[in-house]
């Protein structure tokens, strides 16, 4: 029974080419029942060829994307499953658009037409693979379809590895046992063991002997071996793996924003900031105007804050206090009653007003509309060593709202507890930033991040 089912194995580089040929007979006939729909019959119409061109374009663009949705996504839920088919079809309608404008042929082509096509390819595609999610899964349900685990060592990592096999059923990954390396060989070695398809190694990061011995025991396997990092054991940012120079190092700290996480948080800043400045603008003009009224001196307050990567950046604020200057250069947070405070300030900043300038600190680059709050630099140089992980911070752009605002941490941190939990959620930010993490933040702020007992 257990040969008849391990026969079952979908992760052969066959089943990459038949999904991308899959992929392609869903581009082309939903091009052609749209222009069906709308344009009339396609054998008599002479503008087939022309749109056979865009057709013939983007099958050859998403072949060329293929590597980033065509694998074996065993593991991965059908959100990890889905995310880089979309992407990468939307990659490809963006740079045919681009050269549509380019090239001065749009308008040879149906807005209507293309939207459908473009409409009906991703619904298709997407229904695919949720028929094919759900047919692994029920395969999987049945005992076909799996991978046995062997699990070699047992501390924290070989807990959240076997934790973590345990929640997801639907992987159709089974823990076949879980060994130290002296008990290896014994297993491997034991007469009718079946081998296991394989095998990840929990063991420290400076446990040289543990997996030295190891692979040498599997030395004759032809299970896939894997090494699952003790992260546990060290606070990290963003871990991983990178290639340089044709090395493969262990990435311990690093920028989330890269690649296309960097070109859609842009497009998201600009596009929402532009917006949002072109709404508020007549606020702004009347908070100008009441600070004038009300208070001599400038403005806008402008103080000197790390932004990305520590570099240095002036950040732009409606003026709420009084001009002062404090004595040696220090720099003392606002407190509840602070005398500094003039009585419309008060108001900006228990509403959040005094932040409005900081979209044309979005607008410029300097800041993001959604990230770690950025804090005066003498209060850096004071909590980076009290605080692990502090600076990490900096690893983005400093945001208007944050994660940590948006859940009550703002405000005054006036205890080293509220300046660590506005830290811990700032690096949950970081370690998760999305664009649907950054538009639930940008919701959540609009209904609650505004007004809040410690702002003042």
């Amino acid at each position: 029974m257990i040969d008849r089912r391990r026969r079952i194995r979908l992760s052969s580089p066959m089943w990459s080419h038949v999904a991308i040929g899959l992929d392609a007979v869903l581009i082309a006939v939903c091009a052609l029942a749209t222009f069906k729909w709308y344009l009339g019959q396609p054998n008599l119409s002479p503008a087939l060829a022309h749109y056979s061109v865009l057709v013939l374009a983007a099958l050859v663009l998403m072949f060329a994307f293929s590597n980033n949705f065509n694998r074996s996504w065993r593991g991965s839920s059908l959100v990890d499953m889905l995310k880089p088919v979309v992407l990468s079809w939307f990659y490809t309608l963006a740079i045919i658009t681009g050269w549509l404008f380019v090239s001065k042929s749009s308008s040879d082509v149906s807005r209507v037409w293309f939207g459908s096509w473009a409409l009906s390819t991703l619904f298709a595609m997407s229904l695919v693979r949720l028929v094919i999610h759900s047919g692994l899964r029920w395969l999987r349900s049945k005992g076909y379809n799996f991978k046995m685990v062997l699990i070699v060592g047992t501390g924290p990592s070989s807990e959240f590895a076997q934790k973590s096999i345990q929640i997801a059923p639907w992987s159709g990954l089974q823990i076949q046992a879980v060994l130290a390396p002296p008990d290896l060989a014994r297993f491997i070695n034991t007469p009718g063991q079946r081998q296991p398809d394989e095998v990840w190694l929990c063991l420290q990061l400076g446990d040289r002997a543990g997996i030295e011995s190891t692979l040498a025991v599997l030395r004759h396997s032809t299970a896939n071996i894997r090494m699952v990092p003790d992260w546990f054991s060290l606070k990290l940012m963003n871990h991983g793996v990178s290639e340089v120079v044709g090395l493969q190092m262990l990435d311990l700290s690093m920028s989330p924003i890269t690649g296309a996480t960097r070109i859609v948080k842009q497009i998201e800043d600009v596009v929402l900031a532009a917006l949002i400045l072109l709404l508020i603008s007549p606020l702004m003009v009347l908070i100008a105007l009441a600070i004038k009224l009300t208070s001599p001196g400038p403005v806008l307050f402008k103080q000197t804050r790390h932004g990305w990567n520590g570099e240095m950046i002036s950040v732009y604020k409606f003026r709420s206090m009084v001009v002062h200057q404090e004595r040696d250069f220090k720099v003392t947070q606002a407190c509840r009653n602070d005398a500094r405070i003039t009585p419309l300030g008060a108001f900006l900043r228990r509403t959040s007003l005094d932040e409005l300038p900081q979209f044309f600190n979005v607008l410029s680059g300097s800041m993001s509309i959604v990230g770690p709050r950025p804090h005066a630099v003498q209060h850096n140089e004071h909590y980076k060593e009290l605080v692990p992980g502090y600076m990490w911070r900096h690893k983005v752009k400093p945001g208007i709202t944050g994660w940590a605002q948006v859940n009550g941490f703002r405000g005054e941190t006036d205890t080293l507890r509220k300046m660590e939990q506005r830290v811990t959620h700032d690096l949950f930010y970081i370690e998760n930033i999305s664009l649907w993490f950054d538009l639930k933040i940008i919701f959540l702020t609009v209904f609650k991040g505004f007004t809040h007992p410690n702002a003042h």
